[in-house]
């Protein structure tokens, strides 16, 4: 038969692989660092290669070592999830879900949709970590987070994927600004120019630019918005205009402004409100379940928008 590392032995090389040392790794699993350094010792005989190149001074991954090392992560996770599948199988709705949501979602989203899931499910726990796209994919694939709560398009290949509804963008300016003048709002390049974005990491910023299809429009750095209200104190203080989603147009956001907001003329670009988890989720029914429960509650509130004029 052939070998077949245990969980235990793949434990230790990704904890060796986290600390790039061995007495920090031990210490993290928890294991004396001679058990640690047998244990991989083991593991390299058993593959018949070369996992870890190591000298006094330093500690690295080969090659094939990290190869392994991402085949490892799978399995683990994988693992960790066939015992959260018979935990939550025992007793479904009452587990405790760990909710990544970006910041652009965040706000005007969960203050609708989580009083209804407390009510539908008294028994089921959420927690709530507020980050940016790609560090909530990675807390997922690390079994850090159950679920996150992101805007597509976005490379989710190999998650499980469930598109909730559409989120059309606004123009949103100054009361008087040319850009808002007439029945139907474009923007043509001239007013793409004036556009202000989210800095870089915000998948808003990439939507943005998508909707006016320019690769570049602020080379600036310094005219970048760290969050959507920093966005709206720029576009307020007359330093150009801005694309905002609807389910922020229609919170209290530009409430006590002299902004204004319309929705861009057919076929206005969007982004689609995504819940993802890995593939492998223990949470099934609670990853159905919380997708309908947010499609009912806030799909719903996106209908019917009330465009200013």
């Amino acid at each position: 038969m052939a070998y077949l590392p245990s969980l235990k032995q793949l434990t230790y090389l990704v904890a060796l692989a986290q600390e790039l040392n061995f007495t920090r790794a031990a210490q993290v699993c928890f294991v004396g660092q001679s058990t640690l350094s047998a244990g991989l010792k083991e593991l390299e005989d058993g593959l018949g290669i070369q996992l870890v190149e190591r000298d006094r001074q330093n500690v690295s991954i080969t090659p094939a070592g990290m190869e392994v090392l991402e085949r490892a992560k799978t399995i683990l996770t994988a693992s960790e999830d066939l015992v959260e599948y018979a935990i939550a199988s025992s007793k479904p709705m009452t587990a405790t879900i760990r909710l990544g949501v970006i910041p652009t979602i965040a706000p005007f989203l969960l203050p609708t949709v989580l009083p209804e899931v407390r009510k539908r499910f008294p028994d089921l726990k959420i927690t709530l970590r507020e980050d940016l796209t790609a560090n909530l994919l990675a807390r997922i694939a690390d079994h850090r987070l159950d679920f996150a709560l992101i805007a597509l398009p976005y490379d989710v290949n190999g998650l499980l994927v469930e598109e909730l509804f559409d989120d059309g963008f606004w123009l949103v300016a100054k009361e008087g600004d040319p850009a808002l003048k007439g029945k139907e709002v474009t923007l043509p390049a001239k007013m793409a120019e004036r556009l202000l974005l989210l800095e870089e990491g915000h998948c808003l910023r990439e939507h943005s630019l998508q909707a006016c299809r320019k690769v570049d429009i602020r080379k600036d750095e310094s005219m970048e918005a760290t969050s959507l209200l920093t966005l709206l104190q720029m576009v307020e203080s007359g330093l150009g205009i801005a694309l905002l989603p609807e389910m922020a147009v229609k919170s209290s956001l530009l409430k006590n402004t002299d902004l204004l907001a319309k929705e861009l003329s057919a076929p206005a670009p969007k982004r689609v409100i995504a819940l993802v988890a890995r593939s492998s989720t223990a949470h099934l029914a609670e990853f159905s379940a919380l997708s309908n429960c947010i499609r009912d509650q806030f799909g719903a509130h996106l209908k019917t928008p009330k465009q200013k004029k």
